[in-house]
């Protein structure tokens, strides 16, 4: 779906300051966008209805991107399941209630893979939603995100509007959550093996056994993803985006010890949750459109540790 004169519209990417709209931002203006708006939280919060409608109103945006939501580790998702249904919902309702009321032309709802059940068959396809029971370490944030999906679906068949779904696996990046209490496992592991780098520590501890597997995108690919699909993709039935491999949280903390420079060894608390055995997306429809990942996740983790470096960091 192409539109003439697409690039002097403004363009609202709601959550532009996170790491996903920070990414998505950037991959618009590489393609020629002009028009880019992101207001901060101090300027538009999300959670008022009335605000957002209002802002809306006067800036009568073309398309949307929506990557604003509250999100988490285990512990963050464990400790405050309320903040998290709470505000992811009200989030998403206020932006497709204000797009469609005021004429919004496509909108694009980001979701998250903690969508499908916690024993889903791998890798997931698309259809496994809502076929068993979800993880219950973030059982709440899953349940708003499935909620957005249905809402944009619902607005779809009641109102005719031109809303997509994606569903992302595990995101990495620049300006990512360090915070040890809220980030999720990848940053986490990055600034836990630089801080033991930097301490001349014997050794990093790791939240579980090490055992399940994850598959991680970086957030640059994701942003790539949705550009591509806002423009070429109609469809009521959501989409994943990810790389199509996996793999262990050990691994993952082996490759992350070797790529900061960490000399010591790995401990794993097994007291610990380890969530999800595992959780890879089937990608097979978004790479029959055209599209693949492009960075693999040894480069990326190269390139995530620089920027945490660089003090690219979002504080939560």
């Amino acid at each position: 779906m192409k539109y003439i004169d697409q690039y002097e519209k403004p363009i609202l990417v709601a959550g532009g300051r996170g790491m996903v709209g920070a990414a998505i931002i950037r991959e618009l203006s590489r393609a020629g966008f002009s028009q880019i708006l992101a207001p901060t939280r101090s300027e538009l919060d999300l959670t008022d209805g009335r605000a957002t409608r209002d802002w809306f109103a006067k800036h009568r945006p073309y398309w949307v991107f929506d990557a604003a939501a509250k999100v988490g580790g285990i512990m963050a998702n464990s400790q405050s399941p309320a903040d998290f249904i709470r505000d992811n919902l009200l989030i998403q309702l206020n932006l497709i209630e204000s797009a469609y009321l005021h004429g919004c032309a496509k909108f694009l709802f980001l979701g998250s893979s903690c969508i499908y059940p916690k024993l889903a068959v791998q890798p997931i396809r698309e259809d496994y939603l809502l076929t068993g029971a979800l993880e219950p370490t973030n059982q709440a944030y899953a349940l708003a995100k499935i909620a957005g999906i249905e809402t944009v679906n619902s607005y779809r068949k009641q109102y005719g509007f031109c809303g997509i779904s994606l569903m992302p696996t595990n995101l990495y990046g620049p300006f990512d959550n360090y915070d040890l209490t809220t980030s999720h496992v990848l940053p986490a592991m990055i600034r836990k093996f630089h801080e033991g780098k930097l301490a001349s520590s014997d050794s990093v501890t790791i939240w579980g056994s090490g055992s399940p597997r994850r598959e991680f995108l970086h957030v640059d690919d994701l942003a790539s993803a949705c550009l591509f699909l806002m423009e070429t993709y109609d469809d009521p039935l959501h989409i994943n985006v990810g790389t199509g491999s996996d793999v262990t949280i050990l691994e993952l903390a082996e490759l992350v010890a070797r790529t900061v420079g960490f000399k010591g060894t790995i401990i794993r608390d097994t007291s610990k949750p380890d969530g999800t055995p595992r959780k890879l997306l089937d990608v097979s429809r978004l790479t029959a459109l055209g599209w693949r990942a492009r960075i693999d996740l040894e480069s990326g983790i190269a390139q995530a540790y620089q920027s945490f470096l660089a003090g690219e960091i979002r504080h939560p």
